[in-house]
């Protein structure tokens, strides 16, 4: 995933400057706080609702509508940042772009989905699509993208917003919502995560073709926009809840566009409160290592805790079924960062980026 750094140096600043750092700075909040929350999601479906829970308690269907309601927030505000962040990148020549990003994307996405392949292999009983057969894999390269889809996806938009640069926005921008919305319907089929790819690039184009108004929106947050937006939020998801809903016809895309609104308003808040706030900015420039890495530790993990955790008595139960969630995506995000300098210290900066080519040395005429 992309990354802003702020490099403070002993030179003054100017207000531009620091007006530059508070962007910087809400916009990795944000994608700190989206990683939690992606990796949250997949402890919850994928190992804490798997448990055996038979303590009687309603903590676990809690846990798993709080995840649900988060679903409309957490990618799209990603794909929001991203698409912040991609002005620049789009506006390279294709050499640069191609390497910088969508090669950078795709080859990223190999990589880890033949990591991910051998290790979920392992590890048949986790609840997660990966590839079985040579076909299935070379499916998953192709046309029905695996978990690891936001790189995917990335490696697509970046291509498509820089090859539709002098096409009008309003056109490109309607077709994209257009593509949300029938997704989000169920009009298309989308096996695997493909319904990702499609939902999303509206988003990604948002924040591409809308950056200052995003930013704008950021820099004059305010408490009270913070609350409009948490209640807007919170009711398109209690009606789309109430009326089952979630398939209308733009009804998923509108209540994403809520809580992206409020994403964005609560990241600049909580930018400002320290040091929550440096914490989830710290976290936001890393989000790579763990977005790859942490769901086959997460199965790995779950191979060792599922039958301990149902075997549980009463009192030991009680005692973790509410906080277990919190302590194993803890666990998880400071196990993925670990192993993620662990893998630095090898050398083994190819996981992370594309291999750079070493030149040749000419050599002298004697």
């Amino acid at each position: 995933m992309t990354t802003v750094r702020i490099h403070d140096g002993n030179a003054r600043t100017t207000p531009g400057a620091d007006a530059t750092r508070q962007r910087a700075q809400w916009a990795d909040v944000a994608k700190g706080a989206c990683i939690i929350l992606v990796v949250l999601w997949h402890v919850i479906v994928k190992d804490y609702l798997q448990i055996r829970w038979h303590a009687g308690s309603p903590v676990p269907s809690a846990w798993g509508t709080l995840g649900e309601q988060l679903l409309p927030l957490r990618m799209p505000l990603f794909f929001t940042i991203s698409g912040v962040f991609a002005a620049n990148a789009v506006n390279r020549p294709w050499r640069v772009l191609g390497r910088s990003r969508v090669a950078k994307f795709l080859y990223l996405y190999a990589v880890w989905l033949l990591i991910h392949t051998v290790i979920l292999a392992a590890v048949p009983d986790f609840d997660t699509a990966h590839a079985d057969s040579v076909l299935g894999l070379v499916e998953q390269l192709t046309i029905t993208p695996s978990n690891l889809w936001y790189l995917y996806a990335l490696a697509l938009y970046f291509a498509f917003a820089r090859a539709v640069r002098w096409a009008p926005r309003p056109v490109i921008f309607a077709a994209a919502a257009a593509l949300s919305v029938i997704t989000a319907a169920g009009v298309l089929a989308t096996p695997g995560d493909r319904g990702g790819v499609y939902q999303n690039l509206v988003f990604f184009l948002g924040g591409l073709y809308f950056k200052p108004y995003v930013e704008r929106w950021a820099t004059t947050a305010t408490n009270r926009r913070l609350a409009l937006t948490l209640v807007a939020y919170a009711a398109a998801l209690t009606v789309m809840a109430v009326t089952g809903g979630q398939r209308w016809v733009g009804v998923w895309p509108a209540v994403s566009v809520a809580a992206v609104a409020f994403g964005v308003t609560a990241a600049a808040r909580v930018g400002r409160w320290r040091p929550v706030g440096d914490a989830l900015a710290a976290l936001g420039r890393r989000t790579l290592p763990i977005y790859v890495i942490h769901m086959p530790l997460l199965a790995l993990l779950h191979g060792f805790l599922v039958g301990p955790m149902s075997g549980l008595g009463g009192i030991g139960q009680a005692l973790m079924v509410a906080e277990y969630p919190i302590l194993l995506t803890a666990a998880v995000i400071g196990l993925s960062l670990a192993i993620h300098r662990g893998l630095l210290a090898v050398r083994a900066t190819w996981l992370f980026e594309v291999p750079r080519r070493r030149r040749q040395a000419t050599p002298r005429r004697t």
